[in-house]
């Protein structure tokens, strides 16, 4: 079922034949990188995170983590993330799958300023065995994304 939410939006863009389904699990970063044979930092890392005002995602690349300080200046809230049991419910999709594709209603994604140094990466597509490649500017449409942040450090700085 979160495979078809996440391809039926994403044939509003023309970007459902990307997807790719892999044979071994891509629920972690490290899984989906060697999955589909690439540098963990291609895949797109999706966060969902509960803010006083709802629910958002945070896309970053892969081998980023979040700096609680820079997430607390763009939002004015700690990043708090949502429990695992509550994903599905509140976001759409189950972790392991987590996407900015097919979400429920209300909740706002944004892209981390990490993307801007790929080509192209890797979000899931619903499910914890698939993912799109997208280039970042096909990923900003695509997710309907409010817009961009920067949120995290990569083990570089």
């Amino acid at each position: 079922m979160s495979l078809e939410k996440a391809k039926n939006h994403l044939v509003k863009f023309g970007l459902e034949d990307r997807i790719r389904v892999a044979k071994e699990s891509t629920a972690t970063v490290a899984l989906a990188a060697k999955a589909f044979g690439c540098e963990e930092k291609k895949i797109a890392k999706t966060l969902s995170f509960m803010l006083p005002s709802g629910p958002i995602l945070g896309l970053t690349v892969g081998d980023a983590r979040i700096d609680n300080a820079k997430f607390k200046h763009a939002f004015a809230a700690k990043a708090k993330m949502i429990k695992p049991e509550e994903c599905e419910k509140i976001i759409g999709h189950a972790p392991g799958g987590v996407c900015p594709f097919g979400i429920n209603d209300g909740v706002k994604v944004y892209l981390d300023e990490s993307l801007k140094s790929m080509d192209s990466v890797l979000p899931a597509c619903g499910t914890s065995d698939t993912g799109v490649e997208l280039t970042i500017p096909e990923l900003e449409k695509a997710s309907c994304s409010a817009g961009w942040v920067d949120i995290t450090k990569t083990p570089s700085s």
